[in-house]
């Protein structure tokens, strides 16, 4: 069992004034450090690989992944100074020449022939030690080579394959059939990928400290989170330290948690331990890891509606989080966390739906943050006059006859709306939708803290519930119904869009803009907004709040 401690120097933008952040690197326990690309981890590995000295064994993301199994035969102990220091007369003060090149953050890792002659001697040497013993008559049982550990292992991962291990070559068959071989190099990329991280693993001397710059690099999502359990088993005499920028992977590891934000190259980073909070660790990963203020929306991973937010929003990291209650959460919970953290600079807010609502519960969301769409959910936006005309004029519409498309496209999708909110009983479920939210928000604000005596309380209570069903839910039926028929009668389309929801909405707009169906309408969409200097992306800016 070991403890390391390593002080990585430390600023930000916002604090200049070098610091330093503590590791602690214990034996048995993973760390994993968390960055974009450019964010300085290959730096950082390299780093923390030279204050560590001897104890580190670092794998550089950019490794060769190349294996001959017919390699000419050395002993064990070159052949482990070769996979050490890359001499086989080395020791520490060679590594950053021999192994790295003396270039130690862009070297290609070109290790595995070392890898292998390390395996196969350490191997021969158990087997002749266990001839001789018994030869000279003593009866010992056979140590379990290095060699073999990993073919348990990397079997264990892939179930469907065998490792067929001699004294100078490695073959693999299918688990089905074991006479049909082949050589070891004509393994896939994510076979060798495994081989190789469990050899370097296996390998690494006694309470090493194993540096993996992208450990999840050519191997499959499906495996990734096995491997290093069974890593993790295998060693834990070891400390693990992952460097990665892939948040899926870092999340599904129990491990202690760094985010790296900047780079300056005095050296120093600008890095924070991963804070407590109450966003899940997927989510405070990539809001952490992100050099962008962050945009919480409503909705999910909608394909048409991320796209929109982000192709409108490319200055924002955009994160969605379900319901309205749901981004006014996440607002304030990360608020609070940049109140308690300032070093962390975080900038945020957050859009919802319209959803019918009146100012003053428009004003309200704003003082906390939170815009809201002049529509009722983002796929209305496509539906809006002056995104119709755009489109129009996209497909070749000019002049009169892009006014006679445009009052023919109002038509169909007024007809479409007036239909459906007059004829399929939607008028009725707007209505108590919208007064649902009402009460709700009443109830809500019933304040009976001034209360001195329970009668008190009850009394209040009762008459705010009297004045609750006996006037203002009328009233509410009353304003929400005259809004509706009032949009009716103006035949007011985009007054229509900020009241009304209907998932058939966008295919409708798509048949009467497009003559196509709503997913090709969708693709098309995304296409548009990705162009360089997309008028439609203009357009659609010129309709959603400004950041």
């Amino acid at each position: 069992m070991f403890e390391e401690k390593v002080h990585i120097p430390k600023k930000s933008e916002l604090d200049s004034e070098q610091q330093s952040e503590e590791l602690t690197i214990k034996s048995s326990e993973t760390t994993i450090i968390i960055g974009a690309n450019g964010s300085g981890k290959t730096r950082l590995a390299v780093y923390l690989e030279e204050k560590l000295g001897e104890k580190a064994h670092r794998i550089a993301a950019h490794r060769a992944l190349t294996l001959k199994s017919d390699l000419q035969k050395i002993t064990e102990d070159k052949a482990k100074k070769l996979l050490k220091y890359g001499s086989d007369s080395g020791t520490l003060w060679n590594r950053n020449g021999w192994r790295w090149h003396s270039n130690a953050s862009v070297a290609l890792l070109n290790d595995f022939d070392s890898l292998l002659q390390y395996l196969f001697a350490e191997q021969a040497n158990i087997a002749i030690d266990f001839y001789q013993d018994n030869l000279g008559g003593k009866t010992t049982k056979i140590k379990k080579s290095k060699f073999y550990q990993l073919k348990e292992t990397w079997e264990i991962l892939l179930p469907h394959r065998k490792l067929h291990i001699t004294a100078d070559n490695i073959q693999v068959s299918g688990i089905d059939n074991e006479n049909l071989k082949y050589s070891a190099s004509e393994m896939s990329d994510g076979e060798r990928a495994v081989f190789y991280i469990l050899g370097q693993v296996i390998a690494a001397n006694e309470n090493s400290v194993l540096i993996f710059d992208e450990p999840e690099l050519h191997i499959h999502k499906s495996i990734i989170s096995n491997l290093w359990d069974q890593i993790e088993q295998l060693r834990p005499d070891c400390s693990f330290l992952m460097i990665t920028h892939d948040i899926e992977f870092a999340a599904t590891r129990s491990a202690k948690k760094y985010v790296i934000r900047n780079y300056f190259p005095d050296p120093a980073w600008d890095i924070s331990q991963m804070p407590d909070s109450e966003f899940d660790e997927h989510t405070i990963t990539l809001i952490l890891g992100s050099r962008k203020p962050i945009l919480f929306i409503e909705g999910n991973n909608s394909s048409l509606d991320i796209e929109t937010y982000r192709c409108c929003y490319p200055e924002w990291t955009v994160i969605p989080r379900g319901s309205c209650k749901d981004v006014i959460q996440a607002v304030s919970s990360l608020q609070k966390l940049n109140k308690d953290m300032p070093l962390l600079n975080l900038k945020c807010t957050g859009i919802v739906d319209r959803d019918a609502r009146d100012e003053s519960k428009i004003e309200y969301l704003n003082s906390l943050n939170i815009q809201v769409l002049r529509v009722s959910e983002i796929e209305n936006i496509f539906s809006l006059s002056s995104i119709a005309v755009e489109i129009l004029k996209m497909e070749g519409y000019n002049d009169l006859e892009l006014n006679n498309k445009m009052t023919e496209f109002k038509k169909g999708l007024y007809d479409f709306i007036s239909n459906d909110l007059l004829y399929n009983n939607k008028r009725e479920q707007f209505v108590i939708k919208r007064v649902q939210r009402n009460i709700d928000d009443y109830l809500k604000n019933v304040d009976v803290s001034e209360s001195t005596t329970s009668e008190t309380m009850k009394q209040q209570l009762v008459s705010a519930i009297n004045n609750l069903t006996e006037k203002m839910i009328e009233i509410w039926i009353s304003d929400m119904g005259y809004k509706i028929q009032e949009c009716l009668d103006s035949e007011n389309i985009d007054e229509l869009l900020t009241i009304y929801e209907n998932k058939g909405l966008l295919s409708k707009t798509a048949s009467l803009l497009k003559s196509t169906r709503k997913d090709e309408f969708e693709k098309w969409l995304m296409r548009k907004l990705k162009e360089k200097d997309s008028s439609l992306l203009q357009a659609i800016k010129q309709v959603l709040p400004s950041l």
